[in-house]
């Protein structure tokens, strides 16, 4: 198993004392070592479930009885098995959403699974989740919507502290967080403890960001902030599942006037789509999109699933531009994932599967010119994240040519930048032999934590990779594949 990236920053700062040639210098913005974990994890699931479900809506309005709250058969074992089983490596519950009916037995609400008839007003929902996902060796993660539509003290300083204590709640009783998601969607009609009014509210200042997030900090170091503006993670700006090319790491969010000010919610949210070449924050795009039309289960959706074959062309245009695959997965009332779903998941996880299995590249000779020994191009084959090539200071271009053992068949090229130094490539192309001629395969400008160059199956036995950056070359990785679709 490759060693975690986070554990690796010391091999920056190691400097021999044996004439060895000193690491590059970083550029730019940095990962922190939480989001160098969370960039290991590239695919992952969305779990919609709540009442929802059973009134058949998207959003509900608040004024949902808690009885109607009632799968027949849930078994969050089985659900995660499924989800681990299809490739991915955590899972994000919805916890809230903005209905505000409460998963958990919160001590902040009535409006909690406790007053609901499953289990006998005794479950836990969150509970559940949390324990499946770490016998199954899948990092947990929670969606706590800043938006209650069933709250009456919503919209006034009260509700702030009612929200913050729901966070601590759930990052203080069901162990490791990996995630806390954040949705941009606040204010507007909703039950409001019988109100039924609309209830605006400043999403610049209302709650109050910086200390609620600090609720996250204190409890749970580990874990990245995602929402529209970060701080570690953001949207990618739509709900379809991909990023625009090129995909930026790094992100400077962008106020809706001239203010200035930003928020979740209150964002240019569609420049999260390609990020900001050199931006203010490392910043990298999650893709979220469910596997359905909506996010969550409904009847009349059961044949409009997602094909494998759609499932992997999002995994191209998220995970090969350097984000990270949120695909969310509905429960039905019986809180089972339905059989087309389940297929379309297994299928697609054995494309995934079969198509990691070789190195394609491993054996080959490479020629390029290189820092010294401990960064020689080699080290792009050797499965270590630790190691990676790069060139002197001075060498801001660089071609590399590789002559595989013998002539290969592949369709999917994958080239990783060691970003612990930064993300530094400006420009790339990939280039094959073909009988002779180089032929160009594919281009771009950001790579990033992974680029994929998907397309036809092509043969040869030499691939050419030129790079262009403001700084010295820093690639840590290098592999063919071949994906049967």
């Amino acid at each position: 198993m490759k060693k975690s990236f986070f554990i690796l920053t010391l091999g920056i700062l190691f400097i021999s004392c044996n004439n060895e040639i000193l690491p590059p210098e970083a550029y730019g913005i940095l990962p922190s070592e939480r989001q160098l974990k969370w960039h290991e994890l590239e695919y992952y699931g969305f779990i919609h479930f709540t009442i929802n479900t059973f009134t058949d809506k998207e959003w509900g309005y608040g004024d949902e009885v808690p009885d109607l709250f009632n799968p027949s058969d849930f078994d969050a074992d089985k659900l995660v098995s499924i989800l681990k089983e299809s490739g991915m490596k955590a899972v994000i519950l919805t916890c809230k959403h903005h209905d505000g009916f409460c998963l958990w037995p919160s001590n902040t609400t009535e409006h909690t699974i406790r007053k609901s008839p499953w289990h006998n007003g005794k479950g836990d929902l969150v509970r559940e989740m949390a324990d499946a996902c770490k016998k199954h060796d899948l990092k947990f993660g929670v969606y706590l919507s800043p938006w209650d539509r069933n709250n009456a003290a919503y919209g006034t300083p009260a509700y702030i502290d009612i929200y913050r204590n729901q966070l601590r709640e759930l990052l203080s009783n069901y162990g490791e967080i990996f995630e806390v998601w954040f949705d941009g969607a606040n204010g507007g009609d909703g039950y409001y403890g019988g109100a039924r009014e609309t209830r605006k509210i400043d999403r610049t200042t209302y709650y109050d960001w910086p200390n609620t997030w600090q609720t996250v900090r204190e409890l749970q170091p580990g874990a990245v902030i995602f929402s529209d503006i970060g701080p570690d993670l953001r949207w990618v700006g739509n709900e379809k599942g991909y990023a625009l090319d090129p995909c930026w790491a790094t992100y400077t969010p962008q106020s809706l006037d001239s203010s200035g000010l930003v928020a979740p919610g209150y964002v240019q949210d569609k420049l999260g789509q390609n990020g900001t070449r050199n931006g203010e924050y490392w910043m990298p795009a999650e893709c979220d999109v469910s596997i359905r039309p909506g996010w969550f289960w409904h009847e009349s959706q059961n044949g409009k699933v997602k094909t494998p074959e759609q499932l992997f062309d999002l995994y191209i245009r998220n995970v090969g531009l350097g984000g990270n695959f949120l695909l969310n997965v509905p429960p039905n009332r019986h809180g089972h994932i339905h059989e087309t779903d389940e297929a379309s998941l297994r299928a697609f996880g054995r494309i995934l599967q079969n198509m990691y299995t070789k190195n394609l590249a491993e054996g080959a000779k490479i020629s390029a010119p290189s820092r010294g020994k401990a960064y020689k191009p080699e080290n792009l084959l050797d499965n270590d994240p630790a190691t990676y090539w790069a060139t002197v200071d001075k060498s801001t271009q660089a071609e590399l040519i590789m002559e595989l053992p013998q002539t290969t068949e592949f369709n999917v090229v994958s080239i990783r930048e060691y970003i612990l130094l930064g993300q530094r490539i400006d420009k790339f192309t990939v280039e094959v032999d073909i009988n002779g001629e180089w032929q160009l395969y594919g281009k771009g400008e950001s790579i990033g934590a992974r680029r994929l160059i998907y397309g036809e199956t092509v043969s040869t036995a030499r691939i050419r990779i030129k790079l262009e950056a403001p700084v010295c070359i820093a690639l840590s990785e290098f592999g063919l594949y071949e994906a049967s679709i």
